[in-house]
């Protein structure tokens, strides 16, 4: 197999769609990933990586389109453009089409299970729907993102998935000297907007508008300072809460566990749901986070806040007792076999999975089956339109014959 050249044109009957927002294609005999292509299509791609074992391109020319093909309705989310939006050039219904191919694929391939998979979607539209965003500044002091697979900041004059609350801060039409990023947060509920800035790429964001949002979401109210975690969809948290609730079905007295608890969304929820008899612990390793959850829930008695590093604060299970049921929400790398062990070893007769990356949710999945849990439901939300990322919430219970189901 000769490598491709960097910068070759080729030509390419377009496969399956790929997790991380590119398609498959081969090109004698060699894989390669192209992106602003859709399935089906026959596409002129320029090279743009060479590794060992495959290429990347992007679609430059479309000799036969997709029917569900669309012109992006953003000027840069283009080959060379803006490396957000994955497949803003694809209807809607598509993009959950994709992202339904692509969870799917996961779960079979990394966790051994054939499941058919619907995204659905949130309400409001494709656009305009973001309520945290993160800017870079190129060396003049504009603002834009970066492009895919690099360190180039493509300037914008505005971001069409980017809320309108997001857009008001003026942040693409400032000048920033001596500013790397640029972060705008906002709350949709209240109108309030936080805006930090750092010097450089991974430095220490400095707060300069704002110290908290408070957001609304499951009839209650949360509050959310400067740096702490929010879900970027205005419905996501109250679609993701009803997901988890609806899943695990809480009963009154019952003991559960919230892991990566962040400001205590679904360990305020679970509070509710398990009343004064019953016991929920929020087990959150960030200061910031831990603080906001402490004033979530401090009317919900039932409720407790633990600032612990979850893998630690599992590895002493009797602090936590009897376990009924268990939400976790882990970072985008996913829990890891260490923690899945751990939360079998409560023995929970019901697990709530939240997870924002498919292939880290389905290798976990597999880590649950080999100590006794297996998938019993699965729903998938397009939480983030134009992007390839897509959210799920699995239910996992103990396998049938195992001794946990006893």
């Amino acid at each position: 197999m000769t490598p491709l050249t960097v910068g070759a044109l080729i030509e390419v009957e377009v496969g399956a769609p790929a997790h991380g927002g590119s398609c498959v294609a081969r090109h004698v005999g060699q894989v390669v990933f192209v992106r602003h292509a859709l399935p089906g299509e026959r596409v002129l791609a320029r090279v743009t990586e060479q590794s060992k074992h495959f290429a990347r391109a992007d679609a430059v020319s479309v000799l036969a389109a997709s029917a569900h093909r669309v012109v992006p309705e953003c000027p840069v989310a283009r080959p060379g453009g803006c490396g957000g939006c994955d497949w803003q050039h694809a209807d809607l219904g598509y993009q959950r089409d994709i992202k339904a191919t692509i969870v799917m694929e996961q779960l079979r391939r990394l966790a051994g299970i054939d499941r058919s998979v619907v995204v659905e979607p949130l309400p409001g539209a494709g656009f305009g729907w973001r309520t945290r965003v993160r800017f870079s500044i190129d060396s003049a002091g504009r603002a834009g993102f970066r492009r895919h697979r690099s360190h180039e900041v493509e300037v914008i004059e505005r971001c069409r998935i980017a809320h309108p609350l997001v857009e008001s801060a003026a942040v693409e039409s400032t000048r920033w000297d001596g500013v790397s990023e640029v972060e705008v947060a906002v709350s949709v509920g209240s109108g309030e907007r936080i805006v930090r800035t750092a010097a450089r790429r991974g430095a220490v964001m400095r707060v300069r508008e704002g110290v908290a949002l408070s957001e609304q979401a499951a009839r209650r109210s949360w509050r959310v300072s400067a740096g702490g975690f929010w879900q970027v969809h205005p419905f996501a948290a109250d679609v993701l809460t009803d997901a988890v609730l609806t899943g695990l079905h809480p009963r009154v007295g019952e003991r559960a566990l919230d892991l990566y608890a962040g400001v205590g969304l679904f360990a305020g929820s679970l509070a509710v749901a398990v009343g004064p008899s019953g016991h929920v612990s929020a087990v959150e390793a960030s200061t910031v986070a831990t603080a906001d959850a402490a004033k979530n829930l401090a009317d919900l008695p039932q409720a407790h806040v633990v600032r612990a590093d979850v893998a630690t604060a599992l590895a002493k299970p009797e602090r936590f007792g009897a376990t009924d049921v268990v939400v976790l929400d882990p970072p985008r790398s996913g829990a890891g076999g260490a923690v899945v062990k751990s939360i079998a070893a409560l023995r929970p007769r019901a697990i709530a999975y939240v997870a924002c990356d498919p292939a880290a949710l389905a290798r976990d999945i597999a880590s649950f089956s080999l100590v006794g849990y297996g998938l019993d439901a699965l729903r998938a939300f397009d939480m983030f339109p134009q992007t390839h990322h897509v959210e799920c919430v699995a239910i996992l219970t103990p396998t049938a014959g195992s001794e946990l189901a006893e």
